[in-house]
């Protein structure tokens, strides 16, 4: 289950882990402008932990997410090319 919030400077994403047991904390993901940091409760330290991303570090993570072992680089299509 995620939900989906838009707050002032961000949009807010929460994923709930629904599966079998054990069950994770929650992961909340939050999109701003300029990055996108990553959070989930460590249960043992009872501390946060964060991730920061790059819009572009989270563009290759999705595209890494169906594609085979391998060494990649994303390249944009030059939309001023004639073809």
């Amino acid at each position: 289950m995620f939900t989906i919030e838009h707050e002032f400077d961000s949009t807010v994403i929460t994923l709930v882990d629904e599966g079998k047991t054990p069950l994770q904390e929650d992961i909340v993901v939050n999109a701003f402008s300029e990055c996108v940091t990553v959070e989930q409760m460590d249960p043992r330290t009872d501390q946060l932990m964060r991730l920061t991303l790059s819009h572009e570090q989270v563009r290759d993570l999705a595209a890494a997410l169906d594609l085979p072992e391998g060494i990649y680089r994303l390249v944009e299509d030059d939309e001023d090319e004639d073809d």
